[in-house]
C-alpha cells in the first residue's frame, strides 16, 4: 500500500501524453479525500484513547477530552479553532453521516463537501440528518452513484438546505434567528499594505449597508467623479465609520512599532503595524501623518530592541502585558495559530517556578491558553526567544521567535512616549 502511494506521488514519468496526466490529477484527488477520511477516523480513534487515560486519572468529566484538538491542530499543522472543527466533523461524520463518510472513504467526496452537509444540518435532529445524508450520499439502490458527487460546492449547499427546511422548517428558522448573535466586524491583512475588513450581519443589514455604499457610488460616478465604483465605496465607507467626511482627522489609538531612526526619517527600516505585519518606513511614516494616532512604545534603538521588565507577582503587569502582545505581534504564540491573543500566560508554569518576565511570558488565544493546562502538557522557552510546547504523546513543537524578540532589552522608561510628541518635536526642528 505504502510503496503504491509512493509510487503515486513521485508523479508521472516524463513525457507523460495528456490524458495520462488528468488521469494523475485524478487519481491523486481520490488519495487526497481517502487520507482526509482517515485522519477523521484516527482523530476519533486518539480522542477516545485521551478520554480514556484522562478518566484513569480522576480528570473531572466536563474536562475530558481537553487538549485533543489542539494536538489535531498542531499535526495537521492549523489553528486550534480550525482543529476544533475538523475534530468535531470527524465525530459527525463516524456517528451521524456514515454515506458521507463512505464517500470520501471511496476517494470521491472531499472533506470540504462534507463540511458543507454537516453544516447545512447542524440545527437538525440526529434521524433528519441522516436522511439528508442517505438521499444525497447514498449509492443508488441499483449501483447508481450518489447525488451529491456530481453536484458542485454551491449545487450541493443549496440541495441540503431545501431538504432542510422541508424536513424541520421551525430549527431552520430558529437557527437562523439565532445566527444574529455571532454578528461582528473582523480585519485580516492583504498584500501591498491593504488589509480586508469584512462584516457578518443580518441579511437585512448587510444588503442595506451594501445599498447605500452603491447608492454613493452612482451619485459620485453621476457627477463625474473618476473613481471607480470600487474605489468610491471603500472610500465612502471610511469616510462614514471614521468620520473623517466631516473634515476631521480620526483620532485612533494603533501600535506602530518602529525605531526612531526610521519615525524621523534617517532609516529605512520597516515598521510593525500590530494586528498586520511589517510595513515600509516610509508608508508608516505617511500614514501616521494622516491621523491622531498615538504610539504606546517603539523601538528604543536601531537594533530593534523592545522594551521589558520583570514582577514578582504571577500576573503580569498591564506594561508587561502590553509589551508582551506588542512583542508577540498581536497573534497567539501556538505554532499554526493565527488568533488574536486573549491571554498573557507563563511558558514554564508559575507554580513550577516559572518568573513573571518578558522571557517567560507568552501570548495565547483562549483556546491554546486551555488546552496547554490539560494533563501531561509542558512548555520551555528558548534562549532565542523560541517555545517548544511538548504535548502528552511526546510530539514537539518549536514556535520560532517573533521579529521583535530581544535578549536582553533596557528598561522600560527608556522608550515610552507619544507620537504626537515626537512629530511635533520633529516639525519644529524642521
Amino acid at each position: 500500500m505504502y510503496e503504491t502511494i509512493d509510487r503515486l506521488l513521485d508523479g508521472p514519468p516524463p513525457g507523460a501524453p495528456e490524458g495520462e496526466l488528468v488521469d494523475w490529477i485524478s487519481r491523486l484527488e481520490a488519495v487526497k479525500c481517502r487520507a482526509e477520511a482517515v485522519q477523521a477516523e484516527v482523530s476519533v480513534r486518539l480522542e477516545e484513547a485521551v478520554r480514556a487515560r484522562q478518566t484513569k486519572a480522576g480528570v473531572p468529566a466536563r474536562k475530558l477530552g481537553e487538549g485533543v484538538a489542539s494536538q489535531v491542530a498542531l499535526a495537521r499543522r492549523v489553528s486550534p479553532a480550525k482543529g476544533a472543527k475538523l475534530l468535531g466533523l470527524a465525530k459527525i461524520l463516524l456517528t451521524e453521516m456514515p454515506h458521507t463518510f463512505a464517500l470520501m472513504k471511496a476517494g470521491v467526496f472531499s472533506q470540504w463537501q462534507a463540511t458543507i452537509l454537516a453544516r447545512e444540518t447542524a440545527c437538525l435532529s440526529l434521524e433528519n440528518r441522516r436522511v439528508i445524508d442517505h438521499e444525497l450520499c447514498a449509492t443508488g439502490t441499483n449501483g447508481e452513484p450518489a447525488r451529491a458527487v456530481s453536484m458542485g460546492l454551491r449545487q450541493l449547499e443549496n440541495a441540503a438546505k431545501k431538504l432542510a427546511i422541508s424536513l424541520d422548517q421551525a430549527s431552520v428558522v430558529a437557527r437562523a434567528a439565532n445566527a444574529e448573535k455571532d454578528r461582528r466586524v473582523s480585519v485580516r491583512p492583504a498584500p501591498d499594505t491593504m488589509t480586508w475588513l469584512g462584516a457578518l450581519l443580518p441579511v437585512k443589514d448587510g444588503v442595506a449597508v451594501f445599498a447605500a455604499l452603491d447608492q454613493a457610488a452612482n451619485a459620485a460616478r453621476a457627477a463625474g467623479d473618476e473613481r471607480t465604483r470600487g474605489q468610491v465605496m471603500a472610500d465612502t465607507l471610511v469616510d462614514r465609520v471614521t468620520g473623517r467626511a466631516a473634515g476631521g482627522k480620526p483620532r485612533i489609538e494603533v501600535k506602530i512599532v518602529m525605531t526612531a531612526d526610521s519615525l524621523a526619517n534617517t532609516s529605512d527600516q520597516p515598521a510593525l503595524v500590530e494586528g498586520y505585519g511589517p510595513v515600509p518606513a516610509g508608508w508608516a511614516r505617511e500614514a501616521l501623518a494622516e491621523a491622531e494616532v498615538f504610539v504606546r512604545r517603539l523601538f528604543a534603538d536601531p537594533a530593534g530592541h523592545l522594551v521589558a521588565m520583570e514582577a514578582r507577582s504571577r500576573k503580569a503587569p498591564d506594561g508587561l502585558a502590553e509589551f508582551i502582545t506588542t512583542r508577540d505581534g498581536g497573534i497567539c504564540r501556538t505554532v499554526g495559530c493565527d488568533a488574536p491573543i486573549r491571554n498573557i500566560d507563563h511558558i514554564q508554569r508559575h507554580a513550577d517556578g516559572g518568573e513573571t518576565s518578558a522571557q517567560n511570558l507568552q501570548g495565547l488565544c483562549e483556546r491554546c491558553n486551555q488546552a496547554k493546562e490539560a494533563i501531561g502538557w509542558q512548555a520551555r522557552p528558548g534562549p532565542d526567544g523560541s517555545i517548544t510546547t511538548i504535548t502528552p504523546t511526546g510530539h514537539v513543537y518549536t514556535s520560532p521567535p517573533p521579529d521583535t524578540w530581544a535578549p536582553d532589552p533596557p528598561p522600560l522608561s527608556r522608550a515610552e512616549f507619544t507620537l504626537r510628541d515626537v512629530l511635533l518635536d520633529h516639525t519644529l526642528a524642521a
